[in-house]
């Protein structure tokens, strides 16, 4: 069932460091792109880089401090982006949904990582000015979010308040509270 990698998704902070392969990652790009999107447009764009690699060292120093303590450890990072603009039949479209449709390719990319033993934490904690610059994105391309990718590291090796959020439960809101029958 469908229902249980999504439950078993949630932001991990412990990484191993070991780097997550290529082919793997392909996996994970191939599940964002099956993603549902406005008019089919698929507006996300993907910038990663693997633990050891220069692309991997660019992408973290984007990230808050905050977020590196633990990130300097993942097998991957990824910078998501949304294309706002786009031209269409020789005129610029503004795509007011395009964020909505970047994180539907993100829920498939982590969901689908939960399958492949993947732990992944996604993050609004970055410089998106520095990651405009790092991806070379244009003003037609917003950065939106960065994602950690990894295999679980030892939780003793986090700091205290990392290893607390790390054990502490998952708490989503009751049905009753997000869904209303009309």
């Amino acid at each position: 069932m469908i229902l249980e990698p999504i439950s078993n998704r949630r932001a991990h902070f412990s990484f191993s460091g070991e780097p997550v392969d290529q082919e793997k990652l392909l996996t994970l790009f191939k599940a964002a792109t099956l993603a549902p999107s406005g008019g089919n447009n698929q507006p996300w764009r993907y910038f990663y880089g693997i633990h050891g690699a220069h692309g991997f060292d660019l992408l973290l120093a984007c990230l808050d401090e905050g977020n590196q303590r633990y990130c300097k450890n993942a097998g991957a990072l990824i910078l998501g982006a949304a294309q706002v603009r786009y031209l269409y039949k020789g005129r610029e479209i503004s795509n007011a949904h395009a964020w909505h449709d970047l994180g539907l390719a993100n829920s498939m990319l982590m969901i689908q990582a939960v399958s492949m033993g993947i732990k992944s934490h996604p993050m609004g904690g970055f410089d998106p000015e520095k990651a405009r610059e790092v991806a070379k994105l244009g003003p037609d391309t917003d950065p939106v979010v960065m994602i950690a990718l990894g295999y679980a590291g030892d939780e003793a090796d986090l700091p205290p308040d990392l290893a607390r959020k790390q054990a502490s439960s998952r708490i989503r809101k009751p049905l009753e509270e997000v869904v209303k029958q009309l």
